[in-house]
């Protein structure tokens, strides 16, 4: 037989990916399992949740702290405002009535560092322990809650049924609410709904202090420059300017932070400041006349 009759030969077979299984008798490969069926395999498995982690879970904390931080603020900001009114109204108020009783630049210098320094201490003082009152009531509310959940649960179900009731809720679904809520966080809902009390928005002292011994500091000083740095003849009407541009300035700004009516704000701050300058200076003018 020549090499042109004789047939050609077949490659040998090979487990390439494309072979299939049958080409091995039917069964698969023990070095190449089976995919299985009804879940996809590979990276996409690290994306899944995870079976203990909650998603409710996760957006309630979430909200706790943006709770927090918002109350934060909102204590910051009131302190902040309640400062700065109080520092610019008080020094002024004092600084004019002693310019009304003498014109001695020392006098005046040392009426309105005094004032300046007392004023801002006293406010951060009592922002301290206003705050710190306030924030061991509500702990104290919290922990009386938690041991009355543990000593009735039945009883503080229906106080809560009354006050979810009270808040507008009809009577044919408050039951699975309170129910649902008290699966939840059963204290968080009881604090919340009957008391007005959240765990996580307990107000911090020390930043309400803070912020009020800055405001106050800040605000005292433009009526202290205006009265130092004016002549005798001009020192009220400059200060009655610097004070009435202060009080406008505070008044958007507040009612911009609180989003609230600028022009009521400013209105009522500019009226109220000025009206204590011009008593503070009566004052100072009599008592100069009487003792001179």
């Amino acid at each position: 037989m020549s090499l042109l009759d004789m047939p050609p030969r077949r490659p040998p077979v090979t487990d390439s990916p494309d072979t299939p299984a049958a080409s091995h008798g039917g069964a698969p490969s023990a070095e190449r399992p089976a995919p299985s069926v009804g879940r996809p395999s590979g990276p996409a498995d690290a994306h899944a949740p995870s079976a203990d982690r909650d998603p409710r879970t996760s957006v309630s904390r979430d909200h706790a702290e943006d709770r927090t931080t918002r109350s934060d603020r909102i204590n910051q900001l009131r302190a902040g405002v309640l400062g700065a009114n109080d520092g610019i109204v008080s020094v002024a108020g004092l600084a004019v009535g002693v310019a009304g009783a003498t014109t001695d630049i020392r006098w005046l210098l040392i009426a309105g560092l005094a004032s300046l320094v007392a004023g801002a201490l006293s406010m951060a003082m009592g922002e301290y322990v206003s705050v710190s009152t306030q924030r061991d009531t509500d702990r104290a509310l919290i922990a009386r809650t938690r041991a009355d959940l543990a000593a009735d649960p039945a009883g503080e179900h229906r106080h809560l049924l009354a006050a979810l009731t009270e808040s507008g809720i009809p009577d044919d679904v408050v039951g699975e609410v309170a129910d649902s809520m008290e699966r939840q966080d059963a204290l968080t809902a009881h604090t919340r709904f009957r008391h007005g009390v959240e765990q996580g928005t307990v107000v911090s002292p020390l930043s309400a202090a803070l912020a009020s011994l800055l405001s106050f500091t800040l605000g005292g000083i433009i009526p202290l420059l205006a009265i130092l740095a004016s002549p005798p003849v001009l020192r009220l009407p400059a200060t009655l300017v610097a004070v009435v541009v202060a009080l406008a300035l505070l008044g958007v700004v507040s009612a911009r932070l609180g989003q609230a009516d600028a022009r009521t704000a400013t209105v009522r701050t500019i009226i109220g400041g000025v009206l204590a300058l011009l008593v503070t200076y009566g004052i100072g003018a009599a008592l100069g006349v009487a003792i001179g």
